[in-house]
């Protein structure tokens, strides 16, 4: 019973990627908007941070896997 709550728990970070990839292009796309010359820069940008986002999402899956599989 703890393991599957340990496990949803390590799900969560998904919830805090996803925002966070949200509000990101949400904000770079005002930016563009406002300055559409730095497109290329505020990509670039933009890119890396939802990589680390998505990371991060990625981590917590796996943490929550491991968890199911090895402490039943």
């Amino acid at each position: 019973m703890l393991v599957a709550i340990g496990a949803g728990i390590a799900v969560m970070t998904g919830i805090g990627a996803g925002i966070g990839i949200g509000l990101a292009t949400s904000k770079a796309a005002e930016s563009i908007a406002r300055q559409p010359e730095a497109k290329g820069d505020i990509n670039k940008a933009l890119l890396l941070g939802c990589a680390l986002a998505e990371a991060t999402a990625i981590y917590g899956f796996v943490i929550a896997v491991l968890i199911i599989l090895f402490l039943k």
